[in-house]
């Protein structure tokens, strides 16, 4: 249990060294970011803590803890990133941030959930320790990743607006809520492992179904949120170009805004 508290306590230290070197400078780390981070890694620990030993017995608490590492805790810790906390990671290991363009997360993240959960490879997790370590560090890093993608502070690729963005929220709750179908309607126990009957798995799958459901509202939100946000801000970069006799093209603005570059545009229009 030591060993797998190890990473998110080293993760917690190198997060709040680089926060406190950012300090005081334009790049400070805002509060709720903090928050979030350190909340995702908390919750991370908890979840091994509490759940760790039940899981070994019961599918429904080993999808419990699944969730909170895989969905949630992740979650909390990509609100909790920024660039600049980012840029010392990215100067060794640059080449790593193909891995969060949205298509090849999603694929690497929805290839791993389903895998895990072809019967004899969950089993071997279940059975063995090593196994069981590297089920969940995929899970936290291929989690973190789909989020990364959506959420996270590197650039994004032109195509990648609001309306794909709304396809791939779309896509990766519809990979869990397939899955949690299949384990409530499947018919039978598809992992004899836990010596349970197939109530165990049906109340794991809803499990899942419903912190899918919950997970999209929350995400849809978020979206409906930031795209009139984008929309008021393009609007106002606008009538600011109109108003300094400025000829400003549309699809400028939009990609400034997009990019999160709004502010520089703003700068740049006012002779600032």
């Amino acid at each position: 249990m030591a060993l797998e508290l190890l990473p998110a306590t080293v993760v917690g230290v190198l997060y709040a060294l680089r926060v406190h070197a950012l300090r005081g400078t334009p790049r400070a780390v805002p509060a709720w970011r903090q928050a979030c981070l350190y909340g995702g890694l908390a919750l991370a620990m908890a979840a091994l803590a509490v759940l760790g030993e039940p899981a070994e017995d019961r599918f429904t608490w080993h999808m419990a803890e699944h969730l909170l590492l895989g969905d949630l805790a992740t979650l909390l810790v990509v609100l909790g990133l920024t660039g600049p906390v980012l840029a010392p990671v990215l100067r060794r290991f640059g080449a790593l941030r193909g891995l969060a363009h949205p298509v090849v997360a999603f694929v690497l993240w929805a290839a791993n959930l389903l895998l895990w959960h072809v019967p004899a490879l969950h089993e071997a997790a279940v059975l063995h320790d090593p196994v069981h370590a590297l089920q969940h560090a995929l899970f936290v890093a291929l989690g973190a990743n789909v989020w990364l993608a959506l959420l996270g502070p590197l650039p994004k690729p032109l195509w990648f607006g609001n309306g794909a963005k709304l396809g791939y929220i779309v896509a990766v709750r519809l990979t869990g809520a397939a899955l949690g179908n299949v384990l409530v309607f499947g018919g039978r126990p598809f992992f004899p492992v836990y010596g349970e009957g197939p109530a165990d798995q049906n109340v794991a799958g809803g499990l899942m179904m419903l912190e899918s459901s919950f997970l999209t509202i929350g995400l849809l939100c978020w979206l409906f949120l930031r795209a009139a946000r984008e929309a008021e801000e393009r609007q106002e970069l606008l009538e600011l170009a109109s108003a300094n006799g400025v000829a400003l093209d549309p699809a400028r603005a939009a990609r400034a805004v997009a990019a999160g570059r709004s502010e520089e545009l703003r700068a740049r229009l006012t002779g600032s």
